[in-house]
């Protein structure tokens, strides 16, 4: 199949599969006489097992491991399980750190009652804190 077709199949775009081929993670298909890359089965599954690695979340370094693992599967299982591990610290992190952020807007936006009277609470907070000066958000009240 055409690059085109793989990107269709999979939902990756043409040139991700482009950029997956230079590093190395897709491996370069053969090419015909007219000088398109010609992919086979084998292709679309290492491309469908990328993608979703990648809606995972995981790093292209971590892809690569687990492409390695496929290809030496001599009993890498434990290395796996540690990258999922990490993988899943790097998410709840994340998460911690969006409800801080959560945290935050809600603080900010109970400065506004609504009314906006001449002014706004929330602009008024996010000038302060552009000042320097203490801000609803960043715990200030």
């Amino acid at each position: 199949m055409q690059i085109k077709d793989l990107s269709r199949a999979t939902g990756v775009d043409v040139e991700t599969i482009r950029y997956y081929e230079k590093q190395g993670l897709l491996p370069a298909p053969a090419r015909l006489d007219n000088g398109y890359r010609d992919y086979e089965a084998a292709h679309l599954e290492r491309l469908s097992f990328i993608r979703h690695c990648r809606a995972l979340d995981m790093p292209l370094a971590d892809v690569n491991r687990l492409l390695g693992f496929l290809d030496a599967p001599e009993a890498h299982f434990g290395e796996v399980d540690l990258l999922v591990d990490e993988q899943l610290a790097r998410v709840r992190a994340r998460l911690k750190s969006m409800r801080a952020l959560e945290k935050q807007l809600l603080q900010l936006r109970a400065r506004c009652s609504g009314t906006h009277e001449g002014h706004c609470g929330i602009l008024d907070e996010l000038v302060s804190a552009a000042h320097g000066e203490a801000c609803a958000c960043h715990g200030g009240l």
